[in-house]
């Protein structure tokens, strides 16, 4: 990807991907389309199919990135922690490949690189979501800082952390540790939230998180990410209670216990 209008200098757009070519070329392509660019790209390839892999060997005529292969599928986890090792910018934009950027995403990166430039305590900036989160208080420029305030009744205060499109420092892992691998996905993502609380990271979070990606994910390529629906609730009241007082125990114990690192 040739240098473009909206150029980030410092920044590195780090992709996972595995057997999803088409969409990695329709992201790296939406990047280019609203004229995006960056000091580098990683894409870091989690043993994909042969035909995968050609596919992101002939998309490297058309776009510049490096990409880091593996011998062996070893999940989502393994895949960012190489993917990260191997940036050298400061800061590192991850984007997973079923996500499609808007044009309003480039000013809000802008201003999420001047945070961190001005708050060196700053560790990330999030973009996306699936649902606001738990705590925030207003910012500035259509962010929030986002809060944890440990005995609230709200149980997705402890994904404070996100896998979602976000900007961070690049000494990510050495700050928060690797990502647990070996498990599954949801459950190493839970482990990095427990690791951000308990090593006090702070994070900004957008206010209005579904106006700058769309994830989409076609018939064709379908996401290769289980995750569990932990959100699902029963209407039962008494249910519903038994599992907000287990969440608030349990919650509580693993960021006391649980040392993911």
């Amino acid at each position: 990807m040739a240098k473009a209008v909206n150029h980030f200098p410092g920044v590195t757009l780090l992709i996972t991907h595995y057997n999803r070519s088409s969409s990695l070329e329709r992201l790296l392509q939406a990047f280019d389309d609203i004229s995006c660019s960056f000091e580098d790209i990683v894409v870091s390839d989690d043993a994909s199919k042969p035909e995968h892999r050609q596919a992101m060997e002939d998309m490297q005529k058309s776009f510049s990135f490096r990409l880091i292969t593996a011998p062996k599928n070893k999940g989502l986890a393994n895949n960012l922690n190489k993917g990260q090792e191997a940036v050298k910018t400061p800061y590192t934009l991850y984007v997973q490949e079923d996500f499609i950027p808007k044009p309003a995403f480039i000013a809000k990166l802008n201003d999420a690189v001047g945070f961190m430039n001005e708050d060196a305590s700053l560790d990330m900036v999030r973009f996306y979501a699936y649902y606001p989160y738990a705590h925030v208080e207003p910012f500035k420029s259509g962010f929030s800082r986002m809060i944890y305030k440990p005995w609230s009744v709200k149980y997705d205060k402890i994904y404070y952390y996100s896998d979602h499109p976000h900007l961070r420092r690049s000494t990510f892992l050495q700050k928060f540790g690797p990502y647990v691998e070996g498990i599954k996905s949801d459950k190493a993502e839970y482990l990095m939230c427990l690791s951000f609380i308990q090593n006090k990271g702070r994070a900004l979070f957008y206010d209005d998180f579904k106006g700058l990606f769309d994830q989409v994910n076609s018939n064709n390529e379908p996401s290769t990410v289980q995750r569990d629906n932990w959100r699902q609730q029963s209407n039962n009241p008494l249910i519903r209670m038994a599992r907000t007082l287990y969440r608030q125990v349990k919650y509580n114990y693993d960021l006391r216990f649980t040392r993911p690192h």
